[in-house]
């Protein structure tokens, strides 16, 4: 268990506003950035969309292997398939960023972030990043952003059924479907199993850790009335991790990760819309080694009302959450139940060819006390094909139950606390082409950090000690035509700590990915390329250094048919011999093939 703490204390990187979305998906509708419906033209932060169609052709094993295609989304990985998987957004911690699942938070109460190696892409209908503070509309930990993630089933009318085989003797068995019930309701599943031997995760080492999860997602959605819609969501993963300890002994633990909803929308005409959900997320794990367990337990109520009034659009809420976190690690026990309250108003205004919000939050949190976030930003239109936009905001993190009181726990901590700054723009290129630019400015202060009192015993304690600036630019260029689609991103970010001068750990300077594919009748050809600069990383007695690295996939697709499809996917094919921890393995060259047949 001391492995995942350790695996916990992690710090990264930024991403890009929307890539490859041209003419066409620039009028795409998002909800995660303004929590409720919006175009992504009329959004004046970055944000990107993961699509149905690119996590099939990724056929990758995990969300975080379809994050980290993105430049400025680093993963940092302990190991193989299944091993913890550490997201950094914008150069912040791994626990500042919120993921979600179909709008349910699903970070722990206990340490670090969300289990993202334990999120099959399988499941997963689309996903929407976005990037900046959003303390205000969700709550603590949205300092680096807000990642939500869409589940698969009841997305689509009919059947649908994937399996996949490659190396490390891993291979996957996957089906989808939905129907119709009657003209107001439909049922959705979808369910998936996934196993891999997996290799060494430390360097060194010769005992090869696998991975077992199987994960259900069911919907089903009824309108009650013209004006009323019920719907209900259930998604759980559950299976088993091999690792090693510190000492490179073969441990396992069990995990399970779930989320359940219960929502409601009502609308009585076009300028009057309410949200009412009630949710529960798990995350536990149980080490079979050990009694050592990490177990969180969060309910929430989640209420908000629109109304609109000609160009102004009025987002009144409240999200009440009541959570239980409890562990026994290092010898030392806890069982903490959190209150939070928060409130929130914000306002959208269309004036002509602009673009302003304002938001504000007010968080009462039983670990501090109270706290106030805002956002504000504005974007103008200087004509069909320039958009020019500045943003500002504030977000924290609250400290968790083991920062409180696990190893050097201190229950005086205060929240860490973001303000940040950035300006983009996204310049049209005739009607395929696109470029899109965001620089910012992020300072944190009071972030969390063990202080050694005795370097002989290493006893210490956790306080409010650091502060770090975070400094960024993200470019990028898209193109698309009827047969081919091309994206280049690149993410250059000065990530400091100003009480040190030392640039902060696992993250890049500079990180580059380029993604690819061409499609002309029934086979599709895709490339994805990714390049990450020098990184630094925990080491005796001081911090090392991680080489460069340069990743390169290939896939391809064929249709036979209407129905069916066989793809292939070749890893790292130029066979890159990296980490992104450091003492652990990272894949070498893999292949993957699979199979996939659909029926509407």
């Amino acid at each position: 268990m001391f492995l995942r703490i350790a695996a916990a204390c992690a710090v990264g990187v930024a991403v890009c506003f929307n890539p490859c979305a041209l003419a066409q998906q620039l009028e795409e509708t998002v909800v995660t950035a303004t929590r409720n419906s919006a175009a992504i033209s009329e959004i004046d932060v970055p944000v990107m969309v993961i699509s149905r169609e690119e996590i099939e052709r990724s056929l990758a094993s995990d969300v975080g292997e379809i994050l980290a295609q993105h430049a400025g989304l680093e993963v940092a990985r302990n190991g193989g398939p299944g091993q913890t998987a550490s997201l950094f957004m914008r150069g912040t911690n791994s626990n500042h960023a919120i993921v979600m699942i179909d709008g349910v938070r699903i970070n722990p109460g206990t340490l670090g972030g969300a289990a993202i190696q334990n999120m099959t892409p399988e499941s997963i209908e689309r996903i929407e990043v976005v990037e900046g503070p959003r303390s205000a509309l969700y709550g603590t930990d949205a300092i680096g952003g807000v990642i939500n993630i869409f589940t698969r089933a009841g997305a689509q009318n009919g059947l649908s059924a994937s399996v996949a085989e490659g190396r490390y003797a891993s291979h996957s068995v996957n089906a989808d479907g939905a129907t119709a019930l009657g003209d107001r309701g439909n049922v959705g599943f979808s369910f998936g199993r996934n196993d891999s031997d997996g290799f060494p995760a430390i360097v060194g080492n010769r005992d090869d850790r696998g991975y077992r999860n199987t994960t259900v997602n069911l919907s089903g959605r009824f309108a009650a009335s013209d004006a009323l819609d019920l719907k209900a969501r259930v998604w759980r993963a559950s299976g088993n991790t091999q690792y090693s300890d510190f000492f490179a002994t073969p441990i396992d633990e069990d995990f399970t990760n779930a989320a359940y909803s219960l929502q409601a929308d009502w609308h009585s005409d076009r300028a009057r819309t309410g949200h009412l959900a009630l949710s529960r997320a798990d995350d536990d794990i149980q080490q079979n080694q050990s009694p050592d367990y990490l177990k969180t337990r969060r309910y929430a109520l989640d209420a908000q009302t629109d109304l609109q009034y000609g160009h102004q659009n009025l987002t009144l809420g409240a999200l009440l959450t009541r959570e239980n976190a409890r562990a026994l690690s290092f010898g030392l026990p806890y069982d903490v139940d959190t209150r939070v309250d928060m409130g929130f108003v914000q306002d959208r205004i269309k004036l002509g060819t602009s673009n302003l919000l304002l938001a504000l939050g007010y968080t009462d949190h039983q670990t501090f006390g109270h706290q106030m976030t805002w956002n504000a930003e504005f974007g103008h239109a200087f004509s069909h094909a320039t958009r020019v936009s500045v943003a500002a905001g504030t977000a924290f993190h609250a400290p968790d139950a083991t920062d409180r009181f696990g190893f050097g726990g201190n229950p005086q901590l205060r929240p860490e606390f973001s303000k940040q700054v950035e300006a983009s723009i996204h310049q049209a290129v005739g009607k395929r082409q696109e470029l899109w630019a965001t620089v910012f400015d992020n300072k944190i202060d009071d972030l969390i950090n063990f202080v050694v009192t005795d370097p002989q015993t290493f006893d210490g304690h956790n306080d409010n000690v650091d502060r770090a600036r975070i400094r960024g630019l993200q470019i990028g260029y898209g193109v698309r035509s009827e047969h081919w689609h091309l994206r280049i991103e690149a993410s250059f970010n000065d990530p400091r700590n100003q009480i040190t001068g030392e640039r902060l750990l696992r993250r890049a300077q500079n990180t580059w990915a380029l993604a690819t594919d061409w499609h002309s009748g029934r086979l599709e050809l895709g490339l994805d390329a990714l390049r990450s600069g020098v990184r630094y990383d925990f080491g005796f007695p001081s911090a090392v250094a991680m080489a460069p690295y340069t990743l390169l996939n290939l896939s391809a697709r064929y249709n036979i048919g209407a129905h069916w499809s066989v793809q292939a996917r070749l890893d790292n094919a130029t066979d890159e011999r990296y980490q992104l921890v450091n003492g652990y393995n990272t894949p070498r060259r893999s292949l993957l093939i699979g199979a996939r047949c659909r029926f509407n």
